[in-house]
C-alpha cells in the first residue's frame, strides 16, 4: 500500500494527515509535502498518524527530517499516534524524548507551543 498525505490548517498549526504505509516509498512523498508547507509558512506542523498502517527506518528518518527542519526555522513538530503499535515504534526509537506524541489532533491544538515560552 502507498502512502496518503492530506493537509489542512487547524490554526496555529498546519496538519499532514498520513495514511498507508510510511516506508521508503512512502518517505519521500512526506519530506516533500514538509518542504512544501515550510515554504509557504507553516512552522507549527502536526503530523496526524491516525490513518497510517506501518512505519520503517525511512519513515522514522522522514519525521526526524521534518523536526530539524522546522525548529531549524523557529518552529515545531507534533504527531498525533493513538494506535499503540504505530506508537511503540516511536518509543522504541526515543523520539517520545523530543517531541510529545498525542493521541488527537485535539490535544495538539490545546497544548502550548515551547516557542511561545517566554
Amino acid at each position: 500500500m502507498s502512502v496518503t498525505i492530506r493537509r489542512y490548517e487547524e490554526p496555529p498549526w498546519t496538519v499532514l494527515s498520513i495514511g498507508g504505509d510510511l516506508d521508503v516509498v512512502g518517505a519521500p512523498d512526506l519530506r516533500q509535502a514538509v518542504v512544501a508547507a515550510v515554504a509557504e509558512g507553516s512552522r507549527l506542523l502536526a503530523l496526524d498518524l491516525s490513518e497510517l498502517d506501518f512505519v520503517d527506518s525511512f519513515g522514522i528518518g522522514a519525521v526526524v527530517g521534518a523536526l530539524k527542519r522546522l525548529r531549524q526555522r523557529g518552529g515545531d513538530l507534533a504527531l498525533v499516534c493513538p494506535s499503540p503499535r504505530i506508537r511503540r515504534v516511536f518509543e522504541i526509537c526515543d523520539l517520545d524524548r523530543i517531541l510529545v506524541l498525542h493521541d488527537s489532533i485535539d490535544s495538539v491544538a490545546e497544548a502550548e507551543w515551547i516557542g511561545s515560552r517566554s
